[in-house]
């Protein structure tokens, strides 16, 4: 791997993990960079999986104010995350490279919509519910379907797990995005394992981006912290924006 290509991916994965703390969408850097590197799309995403993953661990501890206390729903939305992830890094091992990346500008797009709008969906279904909580384990099913896609591509991940999230949780953006990042972390870790067993993770370039996304990630735990509420809603819908129209404009036209 030559120097400049190293520092690429370094610089890359210092920029994925300040992006994937603060609101999710790092792989909108990360990915294409693996690409520009050489690697064919499918070692990208394996490499760019293995490479970002620590980062989602990193920021949560960063924040570790906000760690979520540990209850029955977390145990189920870890083991949803674990089993999604590993289900959909066996999906993307098994279709062909062509197809994987079809479905991609869509979900990202629902998934940015459904964040934008998470405040009034919140707002609705609290009031059919006439001011009870969310059923114990409320949420679950979309945090399955959401693992599944993050295992199976990762695009666009911290996105869809903050909308369903938020939509469960509204009143604290900080501990939802510490959440997010503790789901992110269970998806990411069974992906990755499945894709070391298959020999699919091209080591050099995971290495010098794992370098960069780990500092990153420290970097935004903290970053996030300080930042206003609105200020990080508003770099989620903008990062999920531009990655729908990214991926949109790569794979659709």
């Amino acid at each position: 791997m030559q120097t400049s290509v190293g520092a690429l991916l370094f610089v890359s994965g210092i920029a994925g993990g300040i992006i994937n703390a603060v609101a999710g969408g790092a792989t909108l850097i990360t990915f294409p960079a693996m690409l520009a590197a050489g690697l064919p799309p499918i070692a990208a995403n394996a490499s760019n999986a293995v490479a970002i993953a620590p980062g989602h661990l990193i920021a949560a501890i960063a924040d570790r104010e906000k760690l979520p206390v540990v209850d029955r729903w977390l145990a189920w939305a870890l083991a949803a995350s674990v089993g999604g992830g590993a289900a959909g890094a066996l999906l993307l091992l098994a279709v062909p490279e062509r197809l994987f990346v079809l479905p991609v500008p869509a979900l990202i797009g629902f998934a940015t919509l459904l964040f934008a709008l998470a405040p009034q969906v919140q707002a609705w279904s609290a009031r059919r519910r006439g001011g009870e909580a969310p059923p114990p384990l409320a949420g679950l099913g979309s945090v399955a379907g959401a693992s599944l896609y993050g295992g199976f591509f990762g695009a666009g991940l911290g996105v869809i797990l903050t909308a369903i999230l938020a939509i469960r949780d509204a009143g604290d953006l900080r501990r939802v995005k510490v959440l997010k990042n503790l789901l992110a972390t269970a998806v990411s870790l069974a992906a990755v394992a499945i894709f070391m067993v298959q020999g699919a993770v091209r080591w050099p370039e995971t290495t010098a981006m794992l370098a960069g996304a780990l500092a990153g990630g420290y970097a935004g735990g903290h970053l996030v912290r300080v930042l206003p509420a609105q200020a990080t809603r508003g770099v989620v819908i903008v990062a999920g924006t531009a990655m729908t129209l990214f991926y949109a404009w790569k794979y659709w036209r």
